[in-house]
């Protein structure tokens, strides 16, 4: 408690230790100033009465002396001796010269402070004054201080019970109106900032209208700033994570769509937009695998346009790739929905016919030879003619890879274009 007191960790000790200690220092200074101003002032009584004393005996010691009677003077001083607040006799002639010396105190311990009150000695005959010499008697400081002791205790007792008083009216005042309200304050901040639900505030049992008053009112406002504060970065976090979530998904959008392009894409003939050889094989495997599974049949048509060379020699490559281009619309209108169709070489392409046996594969090409037969290609004035040659194969029960129905159709539309071209060879 002790050194809690000197070297206190909270403000209302901190402040009363420094105003005890002033405080203090004040009652000391005063208390002092008392003890001087009592000591001057009992000395100055003790003068009076040192004049009045030599007064007194003056008449006795100046009759012992006119009588010189020594003795009488050695009994005067002694008996002048023996009064409290007398401390030294000193006699001297009219010369100056001492007659008699008496001092109460050792001479090796002399008083703080020596005064002393003089009168002249005199005697009278025939109303004519003879100047004798003059008697000097002594006081000092201590007995003055055995005279004020009194009084200065009880200055000193007056002065605890003050200081006491006043320092337990401190500590009360201290405790009741900062201590305990800062200490709460305190309490409820680390509520607040540990419980983290909004709309909580602080509210002191302190209602006097005073600085922690304001202090706690300008702590709410500032909770309420905080949490209005927060709730912008909370929007605006939430906007941004929202459009950011936005962004994101259009982005993923967008990728998907240009995943699905460059699928499309590299799946698709560059010139003719239906299948590749590559996308059109690995299409087909599956189906040709579960068509062996459900034991049904696939067909494979194989077409080849008729003297495609002659054609680019004839009108140029232009021309050649509107034959293609033409070629795949026109054969496409006339295939069905699940029918793969692909390009697999310059003037080749392939049809893969799932559940579909030889009898309706060979309708199905029969049918686009007739269309290509019939149609008519017109490019920039010129009316373009062509044919195509087609073999077709279907699936057998030992079939596990769509080249085994390549290799059939192939030989079948090389037995076509041998037969004379623009025919189906099955």
């Amino acid at each position: 408690m002790r050194f809690r007191f000197f070297r206190p960790n909270n403000l209302s000790r901190q402040l009363l230790r420094v105003i005890f200690s002033i405080y203090l220092a004040v009652t000391l200074l005063v208390t002092g100033i008392q003890f001087f101003a009592e000591y001057v002032k009992t000395k100055e009584s003790i003068l009076n009465e040192l004049e009045q004393l030599a007064r007194t005996v003056s008449a006795p010691v100046s009759t012992s002396l006119w009588q010189y009677n020594d003795k009488q003077v050695e009994a005067l001083a002694s008996g002048l001796l023996e009064m409290p607040i007398v401390e030294g006799i000193d006699i001297f002639n009219q010369h100056a010269e001492t007659v008699l010396s008496k001092k109460s105190y050792n001479i090796m311990s002399i008083p703080l402070s020596i005064f002393s009150a003089s009168y002249d000695l005199t005697w009278f005959k025939n109303e004519k004054e003879t100047k004798l010499g003059a008697l000097t008697v002594y006081s000092s400081s201590s007995v003055v201080f055995d005279r004020i002791l009194f009084n200065f205790i009880l200055i000193f007792i007056a002065s605890v019970i003050n200081i006491s008083i006043l320092f337990f009216s401190f500590v009360w005042a201290f405790d009741r109106f900062l201590s305990v309200p800062l200490t709460e304050l305190i309490s409820q901040v680390d509520d607040i900032r540990m419980d983290r639900k909004t709309g909580r505030r602080i509210s002191l049992p302190v209602v006097e209208n005073n600085e922690l008053k304001k202090l706690q009112d300008h702590m709410n406002m500032m909770f309420s700033d905080i949490e209005n504060h927060q709730k912008k970065l909370l929007e605006d976090e939430k906007e941004k994570r929202n459009w950011l979530e936005d962004a994101v998904a259009k982005r993923t959008e967008e990728l998907l769509v240009a995943n699905e392009n460059l699928k499309y894409l590299a799946a698709k003939d560059y010139l003719t937009g239906i299948l590749n050889r590559r996308s059109f094989y690995d299409y087909s495997h599956p189906l040709l695998i579960s068509s062996q599974r459900n034991r049904s049949f696939v067909s494979f048509i194989l077409m080849d346009i008729d003297h495609f060379k002659v054609i680019n020699d004839t009108h140029g490559h232009f021309v050649g790739d509107k034959v293609l281009v033409h070629f795949a619309q026109m054969t496409g209108e006339l295939l069905r929905k699940p029918d793969l169709f692909g390009r697999i070489g310059g003037e080749e392409f392939a049809i893969l016919l799932p559940d579909t046996e030889a009898d309706e594969a060979f309708r199905i090409a029969d049918e686009i030879r007739k269309a290509v037969g019939i149609s008519v290609l017109d490019v920039d004035g010129k009316s373009i003619t062509y044919t195509i040659s087609l073999g077709v194969a279907s699936s057998e029960p030992g079939d596990v890879s769509v080249d085994e129905l390549f290799k059939r159709a192939d030989v079948k539309l090389y037995e076509a274009k041998n037969k004379g071209r623009d025919r189906v060879q099955a």
